[in-house]
């Protein structure tokens, strides 16, 4: 006869190919939802560093902008069209709170690429002041 169910054994009772499901999702699904974290920003995965805060990003426009519509929902994070020309299109994502170490994203597409500059806080964009000339020696 068979074991009685309401037994305190600890296995599962859910069949071998359930779990080997998932453990298939357990090693492709991190893959499909990675991000990289650059200068404070969520990025998706294969973004690259061009220059200082500057980063290009593998997808086209649209997916580039679902992308951050995902990560950055529009309701704390407002846009605004800055170019909507042909060949170049571009919106500046603002940072309210300035969490994370920037003020905004300047995502732009020019030449069939997407790039996103990472506008700084408002401290780290003042240079440095020059001390004052000496006054002129009187004789």
């Amino acid at each position: 006869m068979g074991r009685c169910l309401d037994t305190s054994d600890r296995r599962s009772y859910k069949p071998a190919r359930w779990w080997a499901g998932v453990a298939v999702l357990g090693v492709v699904a991190p893959g499909m939802a990675r991000a990289d974290v650059l200068d404070g920003v969520q990025f998706p995965d294969r973004t690259t560093k061009v220059g200082e805060r500057r980063y290009r990003v593998p997808q086209d426009w649209e997916l580039t902008l679902k992308y951050f519509k995902t990560a950055y929902p529009s309701a704390q994070y407002p846009r605004r069209v800055i170019v909507n020309q042909p060949g170049v299109k571009a919106i500046h994502l603002a940072n309210p709170d300035g969490k994370g170490g920037w003020t905004g994203l300047n995502i732009y597409e020019a030449n069939d690429e997407v790039r996103v500059y990472v506008v700084p806080p408002d401290t780290a964009v003042k240079p440095a002041k020059k001390p004052a000339p000496p006054p002129p020696k009187k004789k």
